[in-house]
């Protein structure tokens, strides 16, 4: 039967460093790549496939800022996702679209980023009372 979960593609160097929230009830199914040197071909790979539904890209502590900026750069027109960069800070930057398809780029404290990952059900509660 086929499922109406979305796709949050997440790159990181170890997916257990963050208790991400991996159970089957949430409305979106998270997909792990790995850093490194093939990163943005595999992002844009996935990105540029029309069978997968992808909601949303996050680059927890896997990308330099300059490798951010290319990924975001080389995003196909029609992904409207949001495109977020973690740092080892725990702050990071969110690239959303904006009104009439441009994107919009956002810096994000700690804070910001517990909010933005608990709201949208990406970490489990441990995670967010470990990081508050």
């Amino acid at each position: 039967m086929p499922t109406s979960q979305r796709l949050t593609l997440v790159a990181c160097d170890d997916h257990r460093e963050r208790d991400w929230n991996q159970y089957a009830d949430t409305a979106t199914r998270l997909v792990f790549l790995g850093g490194g040197t093939l990163l943005r071909f595999e992002i844009l790979a996935a990105l540029c496939e029309p069978a997968l539904d992808i909601e949303r890209l996050i680059l927890d502590r896997a990308a330099t800022a300059e490798q951010f900026l290319d990924v975001l750069a080389h995003l196909p027109a029609a992904f409207s996702g949001d495109v977020v960069r973690l740092d080892e800070r725990g702050a990071g930057f969110l690239s959303a679209a904006g009104r009439g398809g441009d994107r919009v780029l956002y810096a994000l404290q700690p804070k910001d980023v517990r909010f933005y990952l608990g709201m949208h059900d990406l970490i489990i509660e441990r995670e967010l009372e470990m990081i508050a």
